[in-house]
């Protein structure tokens, strides 16, 4: 996540990991909006100064210089994600992101990687549910390099049916590591479950059915219709210059036209508890159990990280004491958040024999019961803020969290905030915010429960 919160990524595929007010810039207010630029001095552990700009064409452009580093990481974010597709083509946006490493006018495939990997570089790529996202990490003398490769693949792939046919294969197989592997492929059909046809439930990477039938005439339109300078979001951060930066964004990214904001899903209706079991022959019962909650900008995604940290974060967590290390009905029990622009999710995830699944349900609805009636006592909610503020500020030593952290402001439209704001936040949550988000988002009788394994009484 941008701002460090949450612990494993469920959004992705592609090439592997990781966000609606817009202000546009004329071509005669170019000159004004440079020399007005964005900037901030960070606090903490190698804060540095994040600054913003925006070309004419409406790419948004932010860096954080960071002080005794020697490497940049940026990126090219497009608006673009799961959540956008039509369900005909669910997969599309993932299947594109797959197909522009094929080739660009200027280099193929092999060239594309060996352009960065010659110089100590990397090159990714991700897809999530409402962006699609390009990357490199390099020697800050090697951005330029970095920025050519990562503004052809966004901005001329070639887009060719034979690759279509060859990736689309590539694609499927991916498809097959995810039913083949029951942690990832329970939390798919539990997003389905939560989200009862709403876009956030889509599968990112498609169905079978969808990608089989994928033609490239709409993986044309939609790069045509989506990869334009109004829809991306370029962000460097490291041992880098703001205003070079923009120099050779301005260089790279002209004349495709502003492109439209694109839509953000509608938000969801309230979900009801359910439970579904999916019968699976496998040596464990994997379960998510969770509920919907406000998207990313809702002030209540403070307390919601907090409890989440509180009830499944770590070794310590209530979680884990109670499932692993007092009952030893699992080896893996952990919470998970995601906000989206609309909504999120928070939820838990246990992974344990069959047997014992009905009991390691059990135990964890009473731990949601015990937490959404009594919420954190002062010395609980003392030492979880301790806590993911540590997490906070050591996961910020990377120049990668603080590139996606820094590429968040731009999409979910929120403020800058430096270090020392975000710990103010996190410090600034009450026990009385705490006691009512536990109440609204961890009752048991507000979960779904997603069930993966072997059926039987014991699991029913």
């Amino acid at each position: 996540m941008p701002d460090g919160f949450g612990r494993r990524r469920r959004d992705g595929g592609g090439h592997p990991p990781v966000p609606a007010f817009r202000r546009s810039v004329t071509a005669g207010e170019r000159s004004r909006e440079s020399s007005h630029q964005v900037a901030e001095t960070a606090n903490g552990p190698g804060g540095g100064r994040m600054r913003e700009s925006t070309t004419p064409e409406g790419v948004r452009i932010l860096s954080e210089y960071i002080p005794g580093v020697r490497s940049v990481s940026v990126g090219i974010w497009v608006r673009q994600g799961a959540a956008h597709e039509p369900r005909a083509i669910t997969g599309a946006s993932h299947l594109l992101e797959h197909l522009v490493f094929k080739g660009t006018r200027t280099r193929g495939p092999r060239e594309l990687v060996l352009a960065l990997e010659r110089v100590g570089g990397t090159l990714d790529a991700f897809t999530s549910r409402e962006h699609t996202s390009y990357q490199a990490r390099i020697l800050s003398e090697h951005l330029p390099e970095a920025l050519d490769v990562l503004s052809d693949l966004v901005l001329n792939p070639l887009l060719r049916e034979e690759d279509l046919e060859l990736e689309r294969q590539v694609v499927l197989e991916e498809i097959s590591t995810v039913e083949d592997t029951p942690d990832d492929l329970v939390f798919e059909l539990h997003g389905s479950d939560l989200w009862e046809g709403h876009p956030y439930g889509q599968s990112i990477l498609g169905s079978r059915e969808s990608v089989s039938a994928m033609r490239i005439e709409e993986l044309r339109t939609l790069h045509r219709d989506r990869y334009l300078e109004g829809e991306l979001v370029v962000a460097a951060a490291g041992h880098l210059d703001h205003d070079l930066l923009e120099e050779m964004v301005l260089e790279r990214f002209q004349g495709r036209g502003g492109g439209v904001v694109s839509s953000i899903p509608p938000p969801p209706a309230t979900v009801e508890q359910r439970k579904t079991h999916v019968e699976r022959d496998s040596a464990q019962t994997h379960m998510v159990v969770g509920t919907r909650t406000p998207g990313r900008n809702d002030p209540v995604r403070f307390p919601l990280v907090l409890l989440s940290s509180a009830f499944g974060g770590g070794m310590s967590s209530r979680l884990f004491q109670r499932i692993r290390e007092e009952l030893a009905l699992a080896y893996t029990v952990f919470s998970f958040q995601s906000f989206y622009s609309r909504a999120g999710v928070s939820g838990v995830y246990v992974g344990t024999r069959p047997e014992a699944a009905h009991r390691a349900l059990e135990a964890i609805l009473e731990e949601y019961q015990t937490l959404s009636r009594k919420g954190l006592d002062a010395s609980s909610l003392r030492e979880v803020k301790d806590q993911v503020k540590g997490q906070v500020m050591l996961s910020l030593e990377s120049t990668s969290s603080r590139l996606y952290r820094l590429a968040g402001f731009a999409l979910y439209d929120q403020p800058h905030r430096t270090l020392d704001e975000l710990l103010d936040l996190i410090e600034g949550v009450t026990p009385d915010e705490v006691e009512a988000a536990a109440a609204r988002y961890f009752d048991p009788g507000a979960q779904v429960v997603t069930r993966l394994g072997p059926g039987s009484a014991a699991t029913a």
